[in-house]
């Protein structure tokens, strides 16, 4: 039983090893569309633009970056915020997201503050599994190096050695704005991301765009706008979104 068991371990390794074959941590930027996603610890530009905000990420203390979906907004700012953690130049990461629902009404959700909470920050866990792995994440949200929050726990904070990153900033009003951005102490980072084309909130209401607008002429805060060349994702989304 002993050796039919490990036959059949061998043939189903290299059956796996088939269907999906190593692929070396560089190459895997140049893998074709419908290659599936691998990790990769070292991120990388695609366009200009994405490389104008890793250097705004790296350098401002303040950072906006404004543009449609799928242009890596909130994956260069999640990544940078896990490179600034395991370099030890800050002490926590805050993500915070508004609680806004996409058009529809859920209704009441079962479960803790956290349960009620989940749906709406997955974006949010994705992106940071993609950079951590499942047992660190669990292992730094437990010890709470690593913190998620909606935007209506952050009044009243002060938040100091950490990095801060504010997901579907057009969910916010201007008022939320700008409490969120006299939330910033001593040594922290904080990046507000959005696309003020797609706010959910009643027109007129989000504040992203205003907001940027006022601080791209202070020194120290850097805004930097993406545009549909900037879409990492199917080449299809690029398209679609020049005709919608």
């Amino acid at each position: 039983m002993g050796k039919r068991a490990s036959r059949k371990a061998i043939r189903s390794a290299a059956k796996v090893q088939t269907l999906y074959p190593a692929v070396d941590r560089d190459e895997r930027h140049d893998a074709p569309w419908d290659d599936r996603p691998h990790y990769t610890r070292n991120i990388r530009p695609h366009s200009t633009r994405q490389a104008s905000l890793i250097d705004a990420l790296d350098t401002a203390h303040v950072v906006v970056a404004l543009g449609p979906a799928g242009t890596g907004k909130t994956f260069l700012a999640v990544a940078k915020a896990v490179q600034a953690l395991e370099a030890g130049t800050i002490r926590r990461i805050v993500l915070c997201r508004p609680a806004v629902e996409a058009g529809e009404n859920l209704g009441y959700l079962p479960g803790d503050i956290c349960a009620k909470l989940a749906p709406y920050l997955r974006p949010l866990y994705d992106a940071l599994s993609d950079r951590l792995g499942g047992r660190n994440l669990k292992h730094l949200l437990a010890d709470d190096t690593i913190e998620i929050a909606p935007v209506a726990y952050m009044r009243g904070r002060t938040l100091s050695n950490a990095f801060i990153v504010v997901d579907e900033a057009q969910n916010c009003t201007f008022g939320q704005l700008k409490m969120l951005l006299t939330r910033l102490g001593p040594g922290s980072t904080l990046v507000i991301t959005g696309d003020p084309d797609q706010s959910d909130l009643l027109p007129d209401l989000s504040g992203l765009r205003d907001v940027a607008d006022r601080l791209d002429a202070i020194d120290g805060v850097a805004v930097i706008r993406m545009n549909a060349e900037d879409v990492v994702r199917h080449p299809l989304v690029a398209e679609m979104l020049s005709v919608l």
